[in-house]
């Protein structure tokens, strides 16, 4: 039964723990569990990583695999560029190992998963056929819309959630795919469930979006034939919103999971389409300089480009990184205890 395994509590902590592995891929070459002050060779020489979208992926991610605790759902990640929190989450599950033996869910697997992010030999920094259970590379902006769309024809069982950020829904792609719930009928062909990640940037700019009002955005999603389901972590202190966003998210999947129901029964029932409202780099560092960060393009990749050489700037890592308290998630040996 759907919805039956969400806890809150178990999603938070994942959330958490998915958060410190993506900043650790990004920035650490050592001191992966921060056992002491973080140092300049401890930071990659090469910072390569796409930051602000990524505590969003971390947050649908965990709530849809809480709550479609079936076989026969999938997740497709449109903004492939926020792979290191995909990979954080493979991790964690344990899907990488069995691909690569070397991914263990220790302290040995995590300095291996966070040191060869973006590195030589290594992960590259988007999703790739390598990629355990992947079907959309995610970096041709757009198209995971319509491959949602074609994973299901023909297969009533399966329900497949896509997450589209709002640059990418500003693609010609990802525009034209909002007609295709036209051609999905409710008994020969599964269910598509659209996530529109509205953070309001992308890499240097305001999005389209994002500068809609809440209910200009609204009416074009109805536009296109589709029920519209805000869920709301814009609002709130980082910790707060998460809390907040979680309860909203659960309520969205209910009302989405009804819909579905009823549009299977043979009820005429507009497809539901999710609108999920985060900061830009939630939980991120709030400014540097003087200069906003979290909420502002300014997180878009790497926030803190100059951890390396600028000690202002790496303890501000170190705090952030600190502020997800991982050991409390962590063994060194056994793995995670969440």
């Amino acid at each position: 039964m759907y919805g039956s395994g969400f806890s809150k509590e178990k999603i938070k902590k994942k959330i958490r723990a998915a958060n410190y592995i993506t900043v650790a891929q990004i920035f650490l070459k050592d001191n992966f569990l921060l056992d002491r002050q973080l140092i300049s060779d401890d930071i990659k020489p090469r910072l390569l990583g796409h930051w602000g979208t990524c505590p969003g992926v971390n947050i649908a991610y965990n709530c849809l695999k809480s709550y479609f605790d079936d076989e026969n759902f999938s997740f497709i990640l449109g903004p492939g560029h926020g792979f290191p929190a995909l990979q954080a989450n493979l991790f964690i599950e344990g899907e990488i190992e069995k691909v690569d033996k070397k991914a263990t869910r220790n302290r040995s697997g995590l300095e291996y998963i966070c040191k060869n992010f973006s590195w030589p030999g290594g992960f590259p920094s988007h999703c790739t056929p390598v990629t355990p259970g992947v079907i959309c590379e995610g970096g041709e902006l757009g198209y995971a819309f319509a491959m949602a769309y074609g994973y299901v024809l023909g297969h009533p069982e399966k329900t497949t959630a896509v997450l589209i950020g709002d640059g990418e829904f500003e693609t010609a792609t990802a525009l034209a795919s909002m007609n295709l719930n036209k051609m999905l009928s409710g008994k020969n062909n599964g269910s598509v469930l659209p996530i529109l990640h509205l953070n309001g940037y992308k890499i240097s700019a305001p999005t389209i979006a994002g500068r809609k009002s809440e209910r200009e955005l609204n009416e074009l999603v109805r536009g296109f034939g589709f029920t519209p389901i805000l869920v709301r972590g814009d609002n709130e202190d980082a910790e707060a919103a998460i809390d907040y966003i979680i309860d909203d998210f659960e309520n969205a999947l209910k009302e989405a999971d009804e819909i579905f129901r009823a549009i299977k029964r043979g009820e005429k029932k507009n497809p539901p389409f999710i609108i999920m409202k985060t900061d830009k780099g939630l939980t991120g560092p709030e400014e540097l300089n003087g200069e906003k960060l979290r909420g502002n393009f300014k997180s878009h990749q790497v926030p803190l480009p100059n951890a390396k050489t600028d000690k202002n700037e790496r303890e501000i890592l170190e705090k952030w990184l600190s502020s997800y308290r991982f050991i409390e998630l962590f063994d060194e040996e056994k793995g995670f205890v969440i």
